[in-house]
């Protein structure tokens, strides 16, 4: 424990290999030691002193406008409000001691096991008004960059196929949570966060609060998890369908009902054995390419010979999700999400296939990044470069390019390719990494608005489009 500016910083928990929830240190409901009352206790991973330019001596439903982000957010049980600190922006989420710390440990564990989820930054306790009044701690979460919650989206009306598609992202997300042993406890829309990932969903976890990290699931934990999701997620459509949100052909218990099917075929692919005649080994790359095609890799498989000696049982053993995030960070050091780089790849592969065929393929991908990658991003107008990820912006001028292809039936330059797309796309797209401060309801009802309209249409205009697997090369 340190002093600073009067607050006393704890390091965070180091108990990592316990089972389920922390252990409460001292009832919920009894005031804080006598030798700390008065200043903040936080508990962090490292000391931040921003955090204490913040209000904390404010309730924070009373926070002033002058320190919150307004940015759109989900429904919650507890009182949550974005602040802006230093170049970032925080989610600030009044509860109970207990639950904030168990929440803040299970964050960092799945942080740990690279799993899509919030970043934990403190848990503040001990907070007080200038009267002496008691305040409910907090926890301290980091916003998710360019990411907006599931409700925001379906605020305009959306589509029953667009609507699937979501219900898919959070049926992977709950997968990849309980392949490493999470059980949620709370599987809703509202608790998670989406990021455009080249045309597709990626879900990520919000709220932790009532998981739990064991060695291995039970299917009935498994099961259990997945009625919730089932249970909750027909709640909000049934919802948002009373509103007039969605659309009326939406069948609320159906399209819940899709997360089943959607959660166990993956699940399936995933775990089930295969078995399959000696001279079909043929079929292990089969499963490997399919799991791959899924978003995962197969580290390990379990391949045993019956007593006959005819067939084979593969089983995948350590499988887990990104392997062509993983390709892409490992060749060129970018970070992509993983269908951004999928897509990336697939240029790349292509454009070493056209100019250097004969040249291992680290040194190929150092030239695409040079030759195609770099020169697009530095194309990109200094003030429209907050609209898009730099790979969001070079997936899109890719298919954009394709798309200019095949409507002049010529091949189309990478220079006239990204001035089209400039001034047809770009221009016109919401700055998604824009931060409004001085919120009122009025602005951020047109924030989520905007953004669940903008979403509506890009995945409109995927679904009219023909799917291209093989991208055109860029210059």
């Amino acid at each position: 424990m340190s002093m600073m500016n009067g607050a006393n910083w704890q390091d965070e928990p180091t108990d990592y290999d316990m089972l389920g929830k922390l252990p409460r240190k001292q009832p919920l409901n009894d005031p804080p030691p006598a030798n700390v009352m008065g200043s903040l206790s936080i508990t962090a991973a490292a000391a931040d002193p921003e955090l204490l330019d913040l209000p904390w001596h404010i309730a924070l439903e009373e926070w002033p406008e002058e320190y919150l982000a307004a940015l759109p957010r989900g429904i919650s049980r507890h009182i949550v409000r974005f602040a802006k600190l230093g170049g970032s922006v925080i989610a600030v989420k009044e509860t109970g001691e207990h639950i904030a710390r168990h929440e803040y440990h299970m964050l960092r564990r799945l942080q740990r096991l690279d799993v899509p989820c919030v970043e934990p930054v403190a848990v503040i306790r001990d907070r007080q008004t200038p009267d002496g009044r008691p305040l409910d701690p907090v926890l301290v979460t980091r916003h998710l960059k360019f990411s907006l919650p599931y409700r925001a989206l379906f605020s305009q009306m959306l589509r029953k196929d667009t609507l699937t598609r979501l219900i898919d992202a959070q049926a992977l997300l709950l997968v990849r949570l309980h392949l490493i042993g999470f059980y949620w406890g709370d599987v809703s829309l509202s608790n998670t966060l989406f990021r455009r990932d080249a045309g597709a969903f990626a879900a990520y976890l919000v709220d932790a609060e009532t998981g739990e990290l064991y060695p291995d699931l039970s299917t009935g934990q498994r099961e259990y998890d997945l009625e919730i999701a089932r249970v909750n997620i027909a709640g909000e459509l049934m919802d948002l369908l009373e509103g007039g949100l969605i659309d009326t052909e939406v069948d609320p218990v159906a399209t819940s009902e899709r997360i089943m099917d959607s959660y166990r075929n993956l699940w399936a692919e995933l775990t089930e054995k295969e078995s399959f005649e000696l001279g079909e080994r043929w079929r292990v790359s089969a499963r490997i390419r399919r799991l791959n095609e899924l978003g995962f890799d197969v580290e390990e498989y379990a391949i045993k010979t019956t007593a006959g000696g005819s067939t084979i049982q593969l089983q995948p053993k350590v499988v887990d999700a990104g392997h062509h995030q993983r390709r892409l960070l490992r060749l060129t050091g970018l970070d992509a999400q993983e269908n951004q780089a999928r897509r990336l790849l697939n240029d790349m592969d292509s454009f070493r296939a056209d100019n250097f065929p004969d040249q291992d393929e680290e040194i190929a991908a150092h030239a695409w990044v040079s030759q195609v990658f770099e020169p697009i991003v530095r194309a990109i107008p200094k003030e429209l470069s907050g609209k898009l990820e730099p790979a969001e912006v070079v997936h899109q001028v890719l298919e954009h390019r394709w798309y200019m292809s095949e409507k002049l039936d010529r091949h189309v330059p990478l220079a006239e390719t990204l001035q089209s797309y400039i001034d047809t796309v770009l221009r016109h797209r919401r700055d998604e990494a824009a931060i409004m401060l001085n919120p009122d309801t009025q602005t951020l009802k047109i924030l989520e608005a905007e953004a669940a309209r903008q979403a509506e249409d890009e995945f409109d205009d995927d679904e009219a489009d023909v799917d291209v697997e093989d991208p055109v090369q860029a210059d």
